[in-house]
């Protein structure tokens, strides 16, 4: 007897189409799993015995052979329990409509972990796994129901939530329908951020330079004593990204599936991520790795921003991390089983003191620090990392007037909605495009929309010999100024689009002395 049951897998972020075949046969009582498991899905066989027994249903007590195709691609998880429950019921005569009558299966797909008594639990990556269904043709797929939410927002393929064993067998049998869900987002779940530049008093000059980085996706380094506010600043930011697009959310929730990091009953990550990693993370913990190998915090601030607060204090393995990524946009992690790409297309905030004592070039404090140990601090950053940094920004101590001050300071609100009209721009410029915003611009591109007018051009020219920039850095004056237009509503980059940029580029002279 012999039955096929379609599922689907995970490796990285990338979804495959999965068959799982089962033949009963006759000879001594034996239960195979071949097609490249690993050993959560061998141990598949003892969580399927026991379901079955538990359930009510017959186990067949003869030669099993469980095949999970394609045979050359490695099985991970305990997402395949469900469809060899399912194979095996039907190659066993088991699932039958009350007429008697068999149930054809070839229009659902299954994933779901069994438990001893028949339960289904929740899985990773039920997102990826139901757009891959989606697209595969596949009508109706069961996942488990504390999963159902996630793959509500798929649209095109109804999801059919399921608690327990029974639940499906009743859905096939014509027993009991199981209803397909379907939830939009409300608007009230879109936005709601309880940190808002309002609270902070003064740096106007560090709050302009996260608005420019927000609208076009820069990096930014935030330096400074300690006490003016560069982390209040910066874990302020997310109150003024732009609102992703519905591609970007599909993208960012996928990640968030498969690294089992979406919250229970997040339909869809609406809000870009904001990830502070601690300054202990390991290379490994910003890059992913595993042996199946998860995204890291690099891909899960994937559209949305990586704050690296005291960044010399990350391991320096850890910091050169940064660097292909945000060159590249992407991840890649290589183990013996193959390669998996996460996407990286994220903005780097990071934060630092001047020098180990924190005092260098504070009004009233003075810096305890030889000049060795200044150069040694200040070395733990390396030049190529900052030369990958958009924006440098010195953020001062501010004084007694200004904190005490009883003005109103403007809210994330009002800079918001500059930032999303800048935004707009830039996905209609980049419309068709891979490119997301300003700050991830190829070559290519920022020659084509980085047009200058004559005085611009000079200026750029007389400061690209005089500071001696890099071909990098006169790549990213020239986004940045764009951004800059982009908030003030000018197609063509003007005098004061260009040095308003320059001007990010002078703190690397400053403290790195090149």
């Amino acid at each position: 007897m012999y039955a096929k049951i379609k599922s689907v897998g995970l490796y990285g972020l990338k979804s495959f189409d999965v068959v799982v075949e089962a033949d009963i046969s006759r000879g001594l009582p034996r239960f195979d799993v071949v097609g490249l498991p690993d050993m959560a899905v061998k141990e598949s066989r003892n969580r399927v015995r026991a379901s079955v027994k538990n359930c009510g249903y017959t186990f067949p007590y003869e030669r099993i052979t469980v095949n999970i195709a394609p045979a050359d691609i490695k099985k991970e998880g305990a997402v395949y329990d469900l469809p060899i429950l399912i194979a095996l019921l039907k190659a066993g005569g088991q699932i039958k409509t009350p007429t008697g009558v068999g149930v054809p299966t070839d229009d659902y797909a299954f994933i779901g972990e069994l438990g001893l008594n028949g339960e289904i639990r929740s899985a990773r990556g039920v997102l990826p796994m139901v757009l891959q269904a989606r697209e595969s043709g596949v009508k109706s797929i069961f996942v488990p129901a504390a999963n159902a939410i996630e793959g509500s927002v798929v649209q095109g393929i109804d999801v059919l939530p399921a608690g327990n064993i029974k639940d499906v067998m009743a859905h096939l049998s014509g027993v009991r329908k199981i209803e397909p869900v379907f939830q939009a987002l409300r608007e009230e779940e879109i936005w709601s951020d309880e940190l808002d530049f309002a609270d902070v008093k003064g740096q106007h000059s560090a709050k302009r330079a996260l608005e420019i980085a927000a609208a076009g996706g820069h990096n930014c380094v935030l330096i400074g004593p300690p006490g003016t506010g560069k982390s209040m600043l910066a874990k302020r930011i997310g109150s003024i990204l732009p609102e992703m697009t519905f591609e970007e959310k599909i993208e960012t929730t996928k990640i968030y599936s498969v690294a089992g990091e979406l919250p229970q009953g997040t339909r869809l990550i609406a809000k870009r991520p904001f990830r502070s990693p601690h300054h202990t993370v390991s290379a490994q913990g910003l890059t992913g790795g595993g042996t199946n190998p998860k995204p890291g915090e690099i891909s899960l601030a994937h559209n949305g921003v990586l704050f690296m607060d005291e960044f010399p204090e990350f391991d320096r393995r850890a910091k050169e991390s940064l660097r292909q990524p945000l060159e590249d946009g992407v991840v890649t992690i290589t183990r013996s089983t193959g390669s998996v790409t996460y996407p990286s297309n994220l903005t780097v905030i990071a934060a630092m003191n001047p020098c180990a004592c924190g005092y260098y070039g504070h009004p009233t404090k003075p810096c305890t620090c030889s000049e060795a140990a200044k150069k040694r601090y200040r070395d733990k950053f390396s030049g190529p990392l900052l030369d990958r940094i958009d924006l440098h920004v010195e953020v001062n101590a501010i004084d007694y007037e200004q904190l005490s001050g009883k003005g109103e300071e403007e809210s994330s609100a009002a800079i918001r909605e500059r930032v999303n009209q800048a935004r707009a721009i830039q996905n209609k410029r980049f419309q068709g495009t891979s490119i997301a915003c300003n700050g991830k611009m190829t070559p290519r591109a920022t020659r084509q929309f980085c047009v200058l007018s004559k005085e611009a051009d000079d200026l750029l020219r007389e400061s690209f010999d005089a500071l001696g920039l890099s071909a990098r850095a006169y790549d990213k004056i020239l986004r940045v100024a764009r951004t800059i237009a982009d908030l003030a509503g000018g197609e063509t980059i003007e005098l004061a689009h260009v040095a308003e940029a320059i001007q990010y580029r002078g703190l690397d002279r400053k403290y790195w002395g090149s």
